[in-house]
């Protein structure tokens, strides 16, 4: 049962060298725990092609490990009643997040504090 929702930001992060404790964290969950939404995915995979880390080859090896969840008919039905002031990749992630009723895992903690119901964790500190 997938309980995490990795958001970009994280995502590159552990594909960085540091963050020690954030990949220390992924490690600790067992398989199908954790994934990360299509809609961060597209956020990652633009900065890659606009030639911003990770590369493509480490992207791609990101996915194999932590599995890509599609964003389905709840999670759209879902974003519709979220309160809407900016970011629409953190809306539609937080969305996602709580159709499947999983935690997002971010270091930008306060892109997702007025999401009611929204659990979240940063697993960067």
């Amino acid at each position: 049962m997938i309980r995490f929702l990795i958001d970009a930001n994280c995502a590159v992060y552990a594909m960085d060298l540091g963050h020690h404790a954030l990949k220390a964290r992924i490690a600790e969950c067992d398989v199908g725990e954790i994934a990360i939404s299509v809609i961060s995915f597209a956020e990652v995979a633009y900065g890659t092609y606009v030639g911003k880390p990770p590369s493509e080859e480490v992207l791609e090896a990101f996915v194999r490990a932590i599995p890509m969840l599609p964003f389905d008919g709840t999670a759209a039905r879902e974003y519709a009643r979220l309160p809407f002031k900016r970011a629409r990749f953190d809306r539609l992630l937080a969305a996602h997040a709580l159709s499947i009723g999983a935690t997002v895992v971010t270091s930008n903690e306060a892109d997702f504090a007025d999401v009611p119901g929204l659990r979240v964790e940063n697993w960067t500190v």
